[in-house]
């Protein structure tokens, strides 16, 4: 089963972009951020025409969360993170798909630091922490997967000593994911790209996606009942160079069969 993760930057003016990767990719469940649509706009149609089931929680103007399968009904859970410091922003969803509990989430992104969109976003990352712990607690497969807006590590980000003082790369940032992955979550790119240079971002500006000049924000955690499961995992940089395409590239993983995976356990 393959799961990714997507900023889209607009669901409305790049539909074209995201309907050629569904149809040429065709993931089986995919997570959308940043639609920037009000509930009424979402291109329901044109997505279901592509044999996707679709869930979504609009915004006007700014952020936005999807969730598309093409295996099975999308059961909804949740719809808004518990606790969140300001609910009106739209921000997560959560969903039982196929035997999996996948949530999709978009992080605020926290600038300019300091000031009040970063108490925003240290705030909205304890609830997750704090929901993810129970989620945990269920063992049930659960996938976290979405826009971060936090680069983990120096290898997550080109020319870290310039981004020292933006939100993205704040040491308390940076700590909360960590914190978050020692509650057992696996990070899924890292995990099977353990050394290497791997960006989800690039920037419009200073032709930073022909200099590979990137950032890795866009992240898929697994709890440990999945962990086991995961075969690959990687970011489809291509659709970055499309015409008219979301500053974001999609990235997925890819899970083994939950019988195979229990037969190679035995």
């Amino acid at each position: 089963m393959k799961i990714a993760t997507y900023n889209v930057n607009g669901v409305n003016g790049r539909l074209p972009v995201l309907l050629r990767w569904l149809t040429e990719e065709q993931p089986d469940i995919a997570v959308l951020q940043e639609l920037k649509a009000p509930q009424e706009k979402f291109p329901e149609g044109a997505i279901r025409d592509l044999g996707y089931d679709v869930i979504w929680h609009g915004q006007k103007s700014w952020n936005g969360v999807a969730m598309l399968s093409r295996v099975g009904d999308i059961h909804e859970t949740r719809c808004g993170l518990p606790g969140d410091p300001d609910p009106a922003q739209s921000r997560y969803i959560e969903a039982a798909v196929n035997g999996v509990l996948v949530a999709g989430l978009y992080l605020p992104n926290g600038n300019p630091r300091p000031g009040p969109k970063f108490d925003y976003k240290l705030a909205w990352f304890e609830r997750l922490i704090e929901h993810a712990a129970e989620l945990l607690a269920t063992g049930a497969p659960v996938v976290l997967a979405g826009d971060f807006n936090v680069m983990p590590t120096e290898r997550d980000v080109y020319k870290p000593e310039r981004w020292l003082d933006d939100a993205l790369f704040a040491p308390e940032i940076r700590a909360a994911f960590f914190r978050l992955l020692e509650q057992g979550w696996t990070d899924a790119l890292r995990t099977i790209h353990p050394d290497e240079t791997v960006y989800t971002f690039w920037d419009y500006f200073r032709n930073a996606y022909n200099r590979n000049a990137g950032l890795r924000i866009d992240h898929l955690l697994l709890s440990p009942a999945l962990a086991g499961r995961l075969v690959d995992a990687q970011v489809d940089r291509h659709v970055r160079g499309w015409e008219k395409s979301s500053d974001h590239a999609p990235t997925w993983i890819e899970l083994r069969a939950e019988k195979a995976a229990r037969k190679r356990g035995a």
